[in-house]
């Protein structure tokens, strides 16, 4: 059983995957969200992600801006 810290670092891992997959950066998804009307800066996603706490809504928003129409969640 996984706790909040892993499932944190899971999910942080899950987002900077697909950022990586797209050559997108931190300024980029800055971009990228603010044309969606979600207004983060790159040093605020920096921190936001890095933590790996942040709530579904804001993953969903991030998936969006950057194109993502499927995420694999599992290798199993």
């Amino acid at each position: 059983m996984k706790t909040q810290q892993q499932w944190a670092g899971y999910l942080k891992g899950l987002l900077k995957a697909e950022l990586s997959r797209r050559d997108v950066s931190y300024h980029d998804l800055a971009t990228k969200l603010k044309a969606i009307g979600v207004d983060e800066t790159p040093e605020n996603l920096t921190n936001k992600i890095n933590r790996g706490k942040f709530s579904g809504i804001f993953l969903v928003q991030c998936l969006e801006a950057i194109g993502c129409k499927t995420l694999r969640v599992s290798d199993e």
